[in-house]
This record gives C-alpha cells, structure tokens and sequence, in this order.
C-alpha cells in the first residue's frame, strides 16, 4: 500500500507559500524560453525538479504544484501543455516520452462534500523505463506504470499497467502486449 501525503490548504506554512512562488517563478521562467534555449530549459529543470537525467527536455506550457517532488531520468520528453500536480512524489525512468495535453496527477480529494475543498491528499506515481504516454491521457493518483508500456491518446489510467503492455480508454483497460 502506497502511503498518503496530506496537505490543508486551510493551515499553509510560510515554508510552502515560498516553495509555491518559487515554482510559480521557475515555471513561467521554463515556459518563455523557446525551443532553442535549451540549456537555460535544463538549467531550470534542475531547480524546478527533485532530480533530472541527462538530455530532458520540456516543452511550452508546462505546469506543477511542488517541483521538487518530480524526478525524470535520462531522455525524457515532456511536451506541450503538460501537468504535474505533485503532492506526493512522481519518478519517472529513463526514455520516457510524455505526449501533449498529459496530466499526471498525485492529488486527490475525499468523496464526502465535507471539508472536500479544503483538504487533499496524494499518492505517489511511479512510471517506469521506455514509456510512451499518448496525448490527452490522465494518470491518476498511486498508479505505477511498467517499464515499455504505451498509454494511448486520451486514456484515463486509474489502475497500475503491467510491463510491456498497451492500455487505452477510459478507465484504461490492457488491450495486447508490446515488445
């Protein structure tokens, strides 16, 4: 079982409201480059993020909550108008490739109307060695995706996908294997 990260918007410490502006000015920082700045992209990367690999890359658009919660390995692509909601830790491997409109998300809420807006939890998301993530897709909170898997175009992954294996739809189902 995957252990939960609570987090009250209603008892915020000064420690997070400086980590939030500090992301809040890296990403827009991250966002204004262009395609040919990427050393200034990498040099931000590795500010924003817990930990980079070699050769990540991270296209427009690109948002998240913490940062800091958010390791990449080497040759990972990001691309436009991803999402990283990381409340709790998202590790990604090595040759992953994230497709636009992608939004992986470790946050979620109670299901009780009571005290829903105000408190949120997260569990940690873990995505393996040569993934692909199809566009539009949504990972949910506590999944953990397989090394080789594809997830294609607009799936909504709420349970975890084996190795070498492609899922689509909505929720996201195992359709074959891959190799």
């Amino acid at each position: 079982m995957k252990e939960k990260v609570y987090y009250s918007r209603t008892e915020v410490s000064e420690e997070v409201l400086q980590l939030r502006a500090k992301v809040s000015l890296l990403t827009k920082q991250l966002n204004s480059l262009t395609a040919a700045d990427q050393k200034e992209k990498q040099r931000i990367l590795r500010k924003l993020f817990g930990s980079v690999g070699s050769n990540a890359t991270v296209n427009d658009n690109f948002h998240c909550d913490f940062g800091q919660n958010i390791h990449v390995g080497d040759n990972f692509h990001a691309d436009y108008n991803c999402t990283m909601l990381d409340l709790a830790e998202i590790r990604i491997g090595n040759n992953c490739l994230i497709g636009p409109d992608v939004g992986i998300y470790t946050a979620g809420h109670r299901l009780e109307p009571e005290g829903r807006v105000l408190d949120v939890y997260g569990l940690p998301i873990t995505i393996g060695n040569d993934v692909w993530i199809g566009g539009h897709s949504t990972i949910l909170p506590g999944v953990t995706i397989g090394d080789g898997a594809v997830i294609a175009a607009g799936s909504v992954v709420t349970k975890d996908v084996p190795p070498h294996s492609l899922v689509a739809g909505n929720p996201a189902k195992v359709k074959k294997g891959v190799r």
